[in-house]
Parts: C-alpha cells; sequence; structure tokens
C-alpha cells in the first residue's frame, strides 16, 4: 500500500550496517554478534526487512510472538528468546523452531514434553535480581536436564548485566560470578556452543569478557547506550521522525493554545500544526517545552500535546508553508538523548515507544 501519511520514520540501512561493522571490529570478528531484534527493533522495525536480517546467524528478542513473526517474514537462522516464555506458549516454540532462555524447572519439565528437539540457554543470576538461577546451581541444573530430558539441548549460557555503565565494581563481580558458573558448566558440557553476558554498556566497557557472542541493543541502531558512547565507537543513528506542516495561521496577541488553554500568546505569532501526537509516542511531556526541527531551526512545541498532533511557534521562521518538512528529531539539531531529558526518560523508551501509526520508510 502506497505510504500517504505525512508523518513517518526514516531508516537508514546503510548506517544500520555500518553500526554492525564497526561494532564487529570493536570486538573481533570471531565473537558472533547477535543483534536484538526485540520491539520491532527498538522501533524502527528493521526486523522486517528480511534481506538485512538475513545477515545474522542469530538474533534475538523478547517475546514469542516476536520470534514467531521473523519466522512467518521468512528469517530461518536461529532465534533467541532472552525471556523465559509462559508455559502456554511452549506449542508455537516447537512449531517455530525458538530457541528459549530457561531458568526455572518446571517451565522445562513442560517443555520436555515437545515431541521434537528444542534448544535452550541457561539464564544465570548474576546480580541482575530478575531472572536466573543461581550461578551455584548451575551443576546440578544441567544434570537434571542430561538425565531427565533427552529431547533439550543445551545450546548456551548467558547472564545479564545490570549495571556496566555506572557501576564496574559490582560488574567485576557480575563477570566473576559467571566465570565460576561458566567453569563447572563446561565440566559437563565441554564444548556449548554460546557463552555470553554483553549487551550495548557491556560491550564498550569490557570488551574483554565477550566470551563468544554478544548481544548489541540499542548501539546497532546508533544511538548512545551511555553518554561517552560515540568518544568509544563511531556509530550512525539511523532513523529520523519526521512530519510536515498541515495547518499554518496567524493568531493575535492573547489567543489560547491547544487543551487547556497552557499557552496563551504574548504578540502576534505564526502557528504550524504538525500531524504527529501522543497516540503516535510523542511524550506529552513534551507540551510547552519540546522543540521540532524547520528549515535548520529548533520550533519550540507550544500547547499541550495533543493525541493527533501538535503546534509549534513558526514566527521567526523564514517561509514556512503547508507542507514544509518537519522533523521531530533529526539526530543533529534534535537528538533522542534530547527528548529523553526533556520527558525524563531514556532514549531507548523515546525510540521505542513511537507507535505502528507512524509507518517506516527504508531508504
Amino acid at each position: 500500500m502506497k505510504i500517504t501519511r505525512p508523518t513517518v520514520m526514516e531508516i537508514d540501512l546503510k548506517s544500520f550496517e555500518y553500526n554492525i561493522q564497526k561494532i564487529k571490529e570493536f570486538v573481533g570478528k570471531e565473537i558472533t554478534l547477535m543483534p536484538v531484534v526485540k520491539a520491532n527493533g527498538y522501533g524502527t522495525y528493521i526486523n522486517k526487512v528480511k534481506e538485512i536480517m538475513n545477515k545474522f546467524s542469530i538474533v534475538a528478542v523478547a517475546i514469542v510472538d516476536e520470534a514467531v513473526e521473523l519466522r512467518n517474514l521468512g528469517y530461518e537462522n536461529d532465534i533467541l528468546i532472552l525471556n523465559q516464555p509462559a508455559k502456554q506458549e511452549i506449542e508455537k516454540i516447537e512449531k517455530y523452531n525458538i530457541t528459549v532462555g530457561v531458568c526455572e524447572k518446571e517451565f522445562l519439565k513442560e517443555l520436555s514434553k515437545a515431541t521434537s528437539n528444542v534448544k535452550i540457554h541457561i539464564e544465570i543470576d548474576t546480580g541482575m535480581g530478575r531472572t536466573g538461577i543461581k550461578p551455584q546451581d548451575i551443576e546440578n541444573f544441567i544434570k537434571e536436564i542430561r538425565l531427565c530430558y533427552n529431547n533439550i539441548e543445551i545450546e548456551g549460557i548467558y547472564t545479564h548485566l545490570s549495571s556496566p555503565d555506572v557501576d564496574f565494581e559490582y560488574t567485576k563481580t557480575q563477570l566473576n560470578l559467571f566465570d565460576n558458573a561458566i567453569k563447572i558448566a563446561k565440566k559437563e558440557i565441554p564444548n556449548i556452543r554460546y557463552i555470553h553476558s554483553l549487551a550495548s554498556n557491556g560491550i564498550l566497557n569490557f570488551k574483554d569478557s565477550n566470551y563468544n557472542l554478544i548481544r548489541p541493543g540499542i548501539i546497532v541502531y546508533g544511538y548512545k547506550s551511555e553518554e561517552d558512547t560515540y568518544k568509544k565507537i563511531s556509530l550512525k543513528p539511523i532513523a529520523t521522525l519526521k512530519s510536515q506542516v498541515t495547518f499554518l495561521k496567524e493568531v493575535e496577541q492573547g489567543t489560547s493554545i491547544g487543551y487547556s488553554r497552557t499557552f496563551i500568546t504574548d504578540k502576534k505569532m505564526k502557528i504550524a500544526t504538525i500531524p504527529i501526537g501522543y497516540a503516535d509516542g510523542l511524550n506529552r511531556q513534551l507540551s510547552n517545552k519540546g522543540y521540532v526541527v524547520i528549515k535548520d531551526k529548533k520550533a519550540p512545541i507550544i500547547g499541550n500535546v495533543c493525541m493527533d498532533s501538535i503546534m509549534v511557534d513558526v514566527t521567526d521562521i523564514e517561509d514556512v508553508k503547508v507542507g514544509t518538512t518537519v522533523y521531530i528529531w533529526d539526530n543533529k539539531l534534535i537528538t533522542l538523548e534530547e527528548i529523553a531529558n526533556l520527558t525524563n526518560t531514556i532514549n531507548y523508551e523515546v525510540l521505542s515507544s513511537i507507535s505502528n501509526r507512524v509507518p517506516r520508510i527504508y531508504k
């Protein structure tokens, strides 16, 4: 279907491939790179581009339905579910040949009822405090699987690091616990195919602990996982969010703009309406404090962000017309990080919150 909506997210595929190459160079090409494409590729929908996905021998997602969608789109290589699924999803796991993270015996028992072989990665909790078995339980966990569940193949072992950007000592403790668990695991399984612990911040700060697989998330999309990201590795942001001016008006001093009259003009002003709102994922906290980019200038958002539109002040910007291009972020004058700071969140949330009402265009 032809895209007619003026509000779109543009995805630069060449920049994505550039980021992949730079990450490989950073960690060493012998390390397998497993991009995390959960949440529709952090909102970029890169997971829907078959020719890009098929370049990877393994990718990671968060939930079973994300893996099923990849299969239906034609991705035939390995898919890892990073979070242990629910028991009622086992039928899909088997049907679509999905590898799953596992950390609980009751789930294993249900998984063992599958009629075909199922591959798993054992998750170890070294200090994230979310999910995973205790490091000291790894030996018995593996022994029970090998003795009782012939259809379950242990393909990998992994952990999650909670603070590799802010607490290096704690991270070192986590990695030491993981190292010890791996030594124990290798007594039972000498040739574990995948061992992994590093996501974006871990890759940047602890690349000596790469093991043999990494799982970069936000950095494959070219965005900062920490303040010094771009000082450590060359990356290119792949997404720009853009729209157009669809209505233009001049108003007198004392005119109220938007719901609840939170903005009253203090002079004669020129106001542009842009067709993007909080239903598209534009945070309502940008009301009266956010900006957009028009003709290489920052134009302030005035009034409350509406469900489907915003109003911006273009009084001091020349030659604005209906149809003039507007950038919500252009990765230059306005970055994801700036929007995150204005809305008291992180760039991950800004990017992944853009809704499916906004078409993605690949270039």
